[in-house]
């Protein structure tokens, strides 16, 4: 198999391992919890985000590994961290501005995904990093939909008060 084979199957995989949990335990879970709440755990795993500034550590990377996608996708993921701490403060604080920034973040984040996803070229020069997109970027695609799912409920959040 080649590497791009070999990466799209793990990534496949982990999607669809992480969906079932997600589907199965975590949103049968959350639905019983207030909007603020659940939507504080599912932003949580995006406050890691930082993790993506390895794409700009030379000696983590096979050389190689485009500059481009190493740039974007280490500010987008960092930006995307800094926008889910700042939505994770103003849900615990109750601030009007929660919403708003729940919303800024899960579609800048998941574009910032999408952005990433997109530079196939970049696959082979992944070196250690490789685990970043195989198993952490499934998380948060998952946690992405599953945000945007409880922002969207027909009884959604009109405010995210406990």
């Amino acid at each position: 198999m080649t590497p791009t084979v070999i990466f799209l199957l793990q990534f496949a995989m982990s999607l669809f391992v992480f969906s079932l949990i997600a589907a199965w335990y975590v949103a049968p879970w959350l639905a019983r919890l207030s909007a603020a709440a659940a939507l504080s755990i599912l932003l949580l795993p995006h406050a890691f985000r930082h993790i993506g500034m390895s794409f700009m550590v030379p000696n983590l990377n096979n050389s190689g590994l485009p500059e481009a996608f190493a740039t974007s996708a280490s500010y987008g993921d960092l930006l995307s961290a800094f926008l889910a701490i700042a939505a994770l403060l103003a849900l615990r604080w109750r601030s009007v501005a929660a919403l708003p920034l729940v919303w800024g973040f899960n579609i800048l984040g998941t574009l910032d995904l999408a952005n990433a996803l997109r530079q196939a070229e970049a696959i082979d020069y992944f070196g250690p990093t490789w685990f970043i997109p195989t198993f952490f970027v499934p998380v948060l695609l998952v946690t992405h939909v599953m945000i945007f799912a409880r922002l969207l409920r027909a009884d959604g959040p009109k405010t995210v008060s406990a």
